[in-house]
Formats: structure tokens, C-alpha cells, sequence
């Protein structure tokens, strides 16, 4: 049964991540800031933290597959993780461009604020993307 949740979530891990990255690749293009992206994004991330757990408590009750599955099951969380430290370090950056943010106009606060967020976007979206790319993978070296 465990198994079964464990791929039904890897599916979902896929499919969610996709349409985040999708999302996400479209409201950057666009050069769009997309609050539904940010709901997509966290709902991925939740699903891969949920596939992950599963994964480590089937490792724990013996259920092994090849080596490598588990380095394509824990990367999406390292990915996760990097991904976040990039957008924050992106926002941190594109603050530090302008310097005294409270020196700005208002409108000119604004147009920062959007630069920011399309940023993050872009980054968080090609973490989406290449959580897609090793779920692929983790299910090509699954058993």
C-alpha cells in the first residue's frame, strides 16, 4: 500500500512541479508577476517533502531499489532548498542595485518590487523544472 502511495505521490510530484515550472516560465516571459504561481510552486514543494518521507520510510522497512533512485528521490528537497537560497540572495542583490529603497519614489519602489518578483519567479522556476528532470529520472531507476 505504501509503495502505491509512494507512486501515486511521484506522479503528482511530476505533475505538479510541471505545471509550476509551465506557470512560472509563462508569467516570466510575459514579464507578469503571478501570485497563482507562488500557490502552484508551494503545493509542488509540499508533494515532493511528502514524497520524500515516503520514500525514506519505505527505505526503513527494507524496500530497496538501485543506489542511485535515492539520490534522484532526495535531490528535489536539496533543489528545493538551493532554490530558495537563490531567490532570496536574487532579492537581496536587486536591493542592494538601488540601495536606499526608502529614497526611491513610490513608483520607483513599485517597479523594484515587480523587478524582484520576476526574478525570484525565474529562479524558483527553474527549480521546478529541474525537480521535473530527477523525478524522471528517479522513476527511470526505480524498481
Amino acid at each position: 500500500m505504501l509503495r502505491g502511495i509512494h507512486e501515486v505521490l511521484g506522479i503528482a510530484v511530476l505533475a505538479s512541479s510541471a505545471l509550476a515550472g509551465a506557470w512560472g516560465a509563462m508569467a516570466w516571459r510575459r514579464q507578469s508577476p503571478s501570485t497563482i504561481f507562488w500557490y502552484l510552486l508551494r503545493a509542488a514543494q509540499v508533494i515532493v517533502v511528502a514524497e520524500a518521507v515516503v520514500g525514506l520510510i519505505l527505505a526503513a522497512q527494507g524496500k530497496h531499489v538501485a543506489a542511485i533512485h535515492y539520490v534522484y528521490g532526495i535531490s528535489p528537497l536539496v533543489v528545493s532548498l538551493f532554490s530558495e537560497g537563490a531567490r532570496i540572495t536574487v532579492a537581496s542583490a536587486t536591493v542592494a542595485e538601488v540601495g536606499d529603497v526608502e529614497a526611491l519614489e513610490r513608483r520607483e519602489q513599485v517597479l523594484l518590487a515587480r523587478r524582484i518578483v520576476l526574478r525570484e519567479i525565474g529562479v524558483m522556476t527553474i527549480g521546478a523544472i529541474l525537480i521535473v528532470t530527477l523525478g524522471l529520472r528517479a522513476i527511470a531507476t526505480g524498481s
